[in-house]
């Protein structure tokens, strides 16, 4: 049976689940973690997850958790650094269901109030609203790389490693060669490693089979390796890529490369708004 969009949980089902899992994991999570974490904790099936929808295609699953942490951090119950990471705060700890369940309410209630307070100051619109389409320029950049010929999309995670960091940047453009596109050499103060990597453009989940496979073509050869997707990896798959007593791989998933284009201004530029406040206090000295 194919699933559909109302076999999705919604936004408000992820509420808890998000407090809870977060308290589980020390109180924060980044959404890569909390996407998996959640996932599995709420028994939801991979025909669930690989639904997508929207203008951009955009993962309902995905969508909704942060329809949901924007409410949560609306109502003060979680916080966000710059870099994804989602921590719980002491308030939100102490929060019960019921009053986790009523945030959104009472977040709409307080935001009706405000407008009808106002008479002639213009007032933004709610938070929640401005960080869903803040979300969505992932999915916009997503869409673009979906679109980009294998060779392009391995020359743009080519040029992504060298602005990380990594020299002798090489792809190979070999096909049979256990899916490896490329090495590089990663130095690290005093030390350096070689390191293999390998780009799915990719819109679905990458199992841990892949993961199995890259390994098994990278030892004897690498010191590390790199799987880079616009995709996401299953649970199966991050366990696979720090099984003990298996070389490590390194993943970065959809999320994460839309990141790290964005730290790197690789096809995504931020335009900052100039604030100017007068500080009124400051003249009654001169």
């Amino acid at each position: 049976m194919t699933s559909s969009l109302s076999d999705a949980p919604p936004f408000e089902a992820f509420m808890q689940p998000i407090v809870d899992r977060l308290k589980a994991h020390g109180r924060s999570l980044t959404n890569a973690e909390m996407l998996e974490d959640i996932s599995e904790h709420m028994g939801l099936s991979d025909e669930v997850l690989n639904l997508r929808h929207g203008k951009w295609n955009q993962l309902v699953v995905d969508q909704r958790l942060g329809f949901a942490r924007s409410w949560l951090k609306l109502g003060e119950a979680v916080t966000n650094s710059q870099r994804g990471v989602w921590s719980l705060t002491p308030a939100g700890a102490a929060m019960t269901a019921s009053e986790i369940a009523a945030i959104p309410k009472q977040v709409q209630k307080a935001y009706a109030a405000q407008r009808a307070n106002a008479v002639t100051e213009k007032l933004d619109p709610p938070q929640v609203l401005q960080e869903a389409a803040q979300e969505d320029w992932k999915d916009q950049l997503l869409s673009v790389l979906f679109q980009l010929e294998p060779s392009a999309f391995e020359r743009l995670c080519q040029r992504l490693l060298r602005e990380s960091g990594f020299t002798r940047v090489e792809v190979t453009g070999k096909t049979g060669d256990g899916d490896i596109d490329g090495t590089g050499v990663l130095r690290m103060n005093l030390l350096s490693f070689q390191v293999i990597f390998q780009c799915k453009r990719w819109q679905g989940s990458v199992g841990s089979s892949t993961v199995r496979d890259f390994r098994g073509a990278m030892v004897g050869r690498a010191d590390k390796g790199l799987i880079i997707t616009t995709g996401t990896f299953t649970s199966e798959a991050r366990r696979e890529a720090t099984r003990d007593g298996a070389p490590a791989i390194d993943l970065v998933d959809g999320d994460t490369l839309c990141d790290l284009l964005k730290e790197r201004s690789l096809g995504v530029s931020v335009r900052m708004v100039e604030e100017v406040t007068v500080d009124t206090s400051a003249f009654s000295a001169i």
